[in-house]
């Protein structure tokens, strides 16, 4: 039967190279999603579920693995010999193929503590957005943060019982969640197990459900928040608010909250990195005989910068310290980096002309420069 099974790396979506780590979080991913609690009377995924659990079982135990990568599935397939010769999930003594010590094996026991342990799942975790201005971002600022997340039921203490009755035990399951089936084949009783239909995989029955969340325990509640948005964050980056996300069920862990920051533009500067830049507009004369000008600062008000004389547009200043404070260390600021851009005269008046002319004149201005490459090319004319 090991030629229908599908190869464990796949199950699990990993490479064959993948760590314990990376096992182990695919594992928790797919565990979660194809969970009998959340995908009730769902054949199909309870038979994926089974399958990840296997695939883990195997992949997560050092030996198993090593087995696994040299022999492939028929490191466990009693038809091979498996199941004494490598040292697979069961026994294979008396015509018995026992699948049960996988999930025995992972989930520590095949009574109602497998029951306590497999059933406890992380809570979801919650992805919101909040838009700020170019200063909130690089100076830092706190905002209101709403959303929605599952949270027990307070009137059930989600349970899922109405007030006065409580959840009574599975009689079919014993409270475990899960039922053992027989099959035979051609090797003898296949033993497997599964989620207990009687109870939907939880070990409890509720005969008299709570009217505030209709048995099911927990409930979607909308919620609000003061979030501190941190100085230098920009647009796209996450803040994790840890425990803040969708409620865990049976002891699992609560979800977190990531709130994705977006960065309204700014009419004068554009940032990069910790680096800000702007253009800033500066007469004829300024760039001719340089000036003092005013520079915009970041957060209102400006400063006194000296550019000299014979500025060209295009020419680009630093100012140092005055950009956005790092995200790690606030401490460090980037800069404030400007280019300027001269500005044409227009609309001259006559006798405004006549003194460009004059000016023109007495600096022997032309568009060929006398030298380089225009003086040999209108040389040559």
């Amino acid at each position: 039967m090991a030629e229908n099974k599908r190869d464990y790396y796949e199950v699990l979506g990993v490479s064959k190279s993948a760590s314990a780590d990376e096992i182990k979080k695919a594992y928790r991913t797919l565990a979660k999603k194809y969970h009998p609690d959340i995908n009730p009377g769902d054949e199909k995924a309870e038979a994926l579920f089974k399958e990840v659990n296997e695939a883990y079982a195997v992949l997560s135990d050092g030996d198993k693995r090593a087995k696994y990568d040299q022999f492939g599935h028929a490191a466990f397939d009693p038809a091979a010999g498996g199941g004494s010769g490598f040292g697979g999930f069961g026994g294979f003594g008396g015509g018995g193929f026992d699948f049960g010590d996988i999930f025995s094996s992972f989930f520590g026991g095949a009574d109602g503590g497998s029951r306590a342990r497999s059933s406890a799942i992380d809570g979801e975790d919650i992805l919101t957005r909040v838009t700020v201005s170019f200063e909130e971002a690089a100076f830092g600022c706190k905002k209101e943060i709403s959303f929605a997340r599952v949270e027990a039921c307070g009137e059930c203490g989600a349970s899922g019982a109405a007030k006065g009755t409580k959840a009574e035990t599975c009689e079919t399951c014993r409270g475990t969640g899960r039922v053992t089936v027989q099959q035979q084949t051609m090797l003898g009783y296949m033993q497997t197990q599964r989620a207990c239909s009687a109870c939907r995989g939880t070990g409890k029955i509720i005969k008299t459900p709570c009217k505030n969340c209709n048995g099911k325990g927990y409930i979607k509640v909308n919620k609000k928040l003061e979030a501190t948005i941190p100085s230098g964050i920009a647009s796209g980056q996450r803040i994790v608010l840890r425990g803040q996300g969708s409620a865990g069920r049976g002891g699992g862990q609560n979800g977190d909250l990531y709130i994705e920051v977006r960065v309204r533009p700014h009419e004068i500067f554009e940032r990069e990195g910790d680096n800000l830049y702007c253009e800033i507009p500066i007469s004829f004369t300024e760039a001719a005989l340089g000036a003092d000008i005013k520079i915009p600062i970041l957060g209102g008000g400006s400063e006194s910068f000296t550019i000299p004389e014979g500025t060209e547009t295009g020419s680009s200043f630093t100012v140092k310290g005055k950009g956005v404070p790092n995200i790690n260390n606030p401490k460090r600021k980037g800069d404030l980096i400007f280019t300027v851009k001269v500005k044409t005269p227009k609309s001259l008046t006559a006798e405004q002309k006549k003194l460009f002319r004059l000016l023109a004149d007495s600096l022997g201005e032309k568009n060929d420069d006398g030298k380089g490459a225009f003086k040999r090319f209108f040389g040559k004319n």
